[in-house]
This record gives structure tokens, C-alpha cells and sequence, in this order.
């Protein structure tokens, strides 16, 4: 089966990446001086990736939508969690052990639980990759949270690591193959085997975790 890309931007990058836009499409980045053959073939050689992540899009868009009301359960560094609407409280989200929402903002749950979430993970990642990075001599330039659909993370030429809010969801074993994986990208920028030695060399597990991304990161959503 022929891949089509919908959509390809070069510009002065080292590397190619694949992203699986929201409504399926592909949009490929790549080096301006990549040919097109080469492309293609990175693209094919990737046709797994594709296919499970357009799955994986595909389930998130036809789930049933949240109502954000009494006994729904959030996911939390791995862990589900209730919600129980309350009075009037501010802020409007609460966490202790449990979500409390006020009834008054349940209309805006969604936008609400996504401020929370974000806040959340840049607490949480903040600290684990100044961690690692203090532990194993990396050098960040900064943390960024995004609202990425189909990364975990990434890793800016300028050093700077991007990390989806969803991230914050999943237990923090998995978070600290995520953070391993971008800060290892700052000396290695492919995925090569010298690439994975030097994930392996921090977190000798990882495989572990990055299994349970596959199979579970379709939940880490709204």
C-alpha cells in the first residue's frame, strides 16, 4: 500500500518527520536537500507508525464526548480519578486525592480540565528534566508544554523540549522515558542505534514504557 503525503515542507532542518494531522493527513518536514526518493522511502518505512496513529486519531475523534459531571473518572500521572461537582470554589477545578468541579463551570469543563492539565504537566516535567539533565550532564535550553495531538515530545534545534499536557496522564515511569528520550535527542538528533544506546544507557527499561505508550496512549486524552 502507497502512502500519500498530503503535504511537505522543507526547510533548513536535518531530519525528516512525519505528522499525522487531526483529520488524518499526512504532512511531511524535511531537509531541503532531500530528495524526493529519499522521502518516499522514509515514508514507507514507516507505514506502520502511520497507519496505528491515524487509528489512534480516528478512536479519539469518535469516543463519546466528556459531560464533566458527577463519577467521571481523569486520568492523573496513571492513576483514575473521580470527579464530584460541588458548590462554589476557586479556583473552579480542585484536586486532593479526587476532582472537585463547581457546578457553575461544568459548561466549560473541557477548557478548565486542559488549563489544570497543563499546569499540571509543566510542574511534573519541569522537574524530572531538570533531574535527568543535572544527573546525566544535559543542557536544555527550556521546557515548553504543547497541546500536541500525536507527539509525546520533541526536541527544538535550538534545544528546547516540548512536551504534550497529555503526557501528565500516564504513570511517571512512562514520563521519564519521554523526558530521556527528548534530552537524548539533544546529542544524538536521529533515532539511530547510537541514539538508543544512549536512551538505554539512562533507562535500561525503556522498552517497557514505550510499550505501554503504544497501547495505552490512545486514553491520554479528553
Amino acid at each position: 500500500m502507497q502512502i500519500e503525503i498530503n503535504k511537505l515542507i522543507r526547510s533548513k532542518r536535518r531530519t525528516i518527520a512525519l505528522i499525522i494531522e487531526r483529520d488524518g493527513s499526512l504532512t511531511v518536514r524535511a531537509p531541503m536537500r532531500a530528495s524526493n526518493v529519499l522521502i518516499e522511502q522514509f515514508v514507507q518505512q514507516k507505514m506502520d507508525w502511520i497507519t496505528r496513529t491515524r487509528k489512534k486519531i480516528d478512536s479519539i475523534a469518535h469516543s463519546p464526548p466528556r459531560q464533566y459531571s458527577d463519577g467521571e473518572s481523569f486520568l492523573f500521572l496513571g492513576s483514575l480519578f473521580d470527579l464530584k461537582l460541588v458548590g462554589l470554589q476557586k479556583p473552579f477545578l480542585q484536586f486532593d486525592g479526587g476532582f472537585t468541579l463547581s457546578h457553575a463551570a461544568q459548561k466549560n469543563g473541557e477548557h478548565i480540565f486542559v488549563r489544570w492539565y497543563k499546569e499540571r504537566a509543566y510542574d511534573v516535567i519541569s522537574k524530572r528534566v531538570s533531574e535527568y539533565a543535572r544527573q546525566h550532564g544535559f543542557a536544555p535550553k527550556e521546557v515548553k508544554i504543547t497541546s500536541a495531538k500525536t507527539r509525546w515530545g520533541s526536541c527544538s534545534p535550538d534545544g528546547t523540549l516540548n512536551f504534550t499536557w497529555r503526557l501528565v496522564m500516564a504513570p511517571l515511569e512512562v514520563i521519564d522515558y519521554v523526558v530521556i528520550h527528548e534530552l537524548a535527542h539533544l546529542r544524538v538528533k536521529n533515532h539511530s542505534s547510537k541514539f538508543w544506546d544512549e536512551v538505554r544507557r539512562i533507562d535500561p527499561g525503556y522498552k517497557e514504557q514505550r510499550k505501554w505508550l503504544k497501547l495505552n496512549g490512545g486514553k491520554l486524552n479528553l
